[in-house]
């Protein structure tokens, strides 16, 4: 399940490059605090206490009650590093299906 969790956000990440209606990004912060919370809490069951600090600080940057603007470029550069960075760990990673 954490690859499916990851690859589908990679998806919503990456479509945050095309020009959306406001409500798209807003549902991608949601998806993407309550998907990075899962993988926090599975890095917390594997004891992996670096990805657990990483999907946490991910949780935080993403979550949508506090907005943290860094203009659309600046989300654009987060979004594909984040992006590229789920991708390397769901398919470098010893399978977790």
């Amino acid at each position: 399940m954490p690859k499916a969790v990851k690859l589908t956000l990679s998806i919503l990440l990456f479509l945050c490059l095309i020009d959306w209606p406001y409500g798209y990004y807003q549902f991608v912060r949601l998806s993407a605090m309550l998907g990075f919370t899962y993988l926090a809490y599975e890095a917390f069951l594997e004891d992996h206490k670096i990805e657990l600090i990483l999907m946490l600080l991910l949780t935080l940057l993403f979550q949508p009650l506090i907005k943290i603007s860094l203009g659309r470029t600046l989300w654009n550069v987060v979004d594909v590093l984040v992006g590229i960075g789920l991708l390397l760990s769901a398919f470098l990673k010893k399978s977790d299906t």
